[in-house]
């Protein structure tokens, strides 16, 4: 009896000297990956990212000088050399997770929501107190779990919500809405209004891209409305805040203070570090840079910031339109819900339009949670968005057995 083993083409038996080591061929990846990744979109970034850089520049003198004291006085680039290394660590973050494929980034964003969530709920006992609100977590470093829950939140929702196409039965509305109230509690317990409606902002758009009743999407809004109402008449903070929205302010409000200096510089801007309003600006780094961009570079570069978000949201937007996977599809529209939803609510901020919120301007102000959970943000997006250019729409039978590995288990 013949014991010849079979032929198997590109088969190595495990004799000696036929095994190797496993290699990943990097080039290879990086190559397929240049391929597949949608360059316009990283390009946008890229250029947001260069936008921040300027501004942090802009805005580091007057921030360094507010925060100075007589025991430690801050250098005037102080804040802009912190960003620099907040840049450096978040386009790491950006590029590495973006060469991800989409079922290892759908993993990925659902484990980071998992552990957020817990983060989330240790910050009433272990966090400690910011600017009046109770946010961040000391890990050895200052952490706001928020931050880098909301990427998390849009995949985990896309993953529950996409669960209705191979099941019509499950009740994936009723486990979406019920995250949502999780986190919703949570944040309302720091306080946190602003990222509490950034959340619902995201999670109502997925919903509604998943199919919803005309009357169920009503009875939501609703809810959304009624919620909202109860935020102003329980917590001070959300009704000081909508109070002197409504009263107009004073001229020592933050907000105020926020458009005069925006005005200040009126079309071309004053000049880089020229600039005189943003010296008695709160938060200029950060929250308020919008208005610091203002004065210096004046209303067209702002006008520019504003044309670039929207290139940044409209460019996924089209990316998404041709995608017949559920689930890329809502994790795609959920991730720039939630850059585009923070960059619209800080830019209205600045102009007086929306009570303040305390959030950052995604990509261009200062920070180190909020730097690296956007860059984030932006890695699962392009890995998500990823796709093989000589792949078409209409080709079934090869695109549907290359994506099936892809659909959420």
């Amino acid at each position: 009896m013949s014991t010849t083993k079979p032929y198997i083409p590109h088969h190595r038996g495990r004799g000696q000297g036929s095994q190797r080591p496993l290699q990943i061929d990097w080039r290879g990846e990086v190559r397929l990956w240049w391929r597949e990744v949608d360059r316009m979109l990283l390009g946008l970034v890229l250029l947001l990212m260069l936008v921040g850089t300027v501004g942090v520049a802009a805005a580091s003198p007057a921030s360094a000088s507010r925060l100075s004291t007589s025991e430690a006085q801050l250098s005037d680039f102080y804040f802009f050399n912190q960003h620099l290394v907040w840049q450096f660590l978040g386009l790491g973050a950006l590029l590495g997770t973006s060469m991800l494929s989409r079922e290892r980034a759908r993993q990925a964003g659902i484990l980071l929501a998992s552990v957020m969530l817990v983060m989330l709920a240790l910050v009433p006992i272990f966090g400690f107190e910011r600017n009046g609100a109770q946010r961040w977590i000391n890990l050895g470093f200052s952490l706001q779990p928020s931050e880098f829950l909301k990427p998390g939140f849009a995949v985990l929702l896309a993953w529950i919500l996409s669960l209705r196409m191979r099941d019509p039965g499950l009740p994936v509305l009723a486990f979406a809405s019920a995250i949502l109230g999780l986190v919703a509690l949570l944040l309302m317990m720091q306080p946190n209004l602003g990222d509490t409606m950034l959340f619902a902002g995201i999670w109502f758009v997925l919903v509604l891209l998943s199919g919803v009743s005309v009357q169920l999407l009503s009875g939501l809004v609703g809810a959304g409305i009624a919620g909202l109402t109860a935020a102003y008449f329980l917590y001070d903070n959300a009704r000081h805040r909508i109070d002197s929205f409504i009263g107009g302010g004073t001229a020592f409000d933050q907000v105020d203070l926020a458009q005069r200096t925006l005005l200040a510089g009126g079309w071309t801007g004053s000049g880089l570090w020229l600039g005189i309003r943003k010296m008695n600006l709160p938060e200029a780094h950060t929250d308020y840079i919008f208005s610091v961009i203002g004065e210096e570079f004046g209303l067209l570069a702002c006008a520019a910031v504003v044309l670039l978000y929207l290139a940044l949201v409209w460019r996924v937007l089209l990316r998404l339109v041709d995608e017949d996977n559920l689930f890329a599809l809502l994790a795609g529209a959920g991730l720039i819900a939630a850059i585009g939803g923070q960059a619209f609510i800080n830019i209205l901020v600045n102009l007086q339009l929306f009570p303040s919120k305390g959030m950052t301007l995604p990509l261009v102000s200062y920070g180190g949670s909020s730097t690296i959970a956007t860059c984030l943000t932006v890695g699962l997006l392009l890995a998500i968005t990823r796709r093989n250019p000589f792949l078409r729409r209409g080709t079934p039978g090869l695109l549907a057995l290359l994506e099936r590995k892809d659909e959420p288990a």
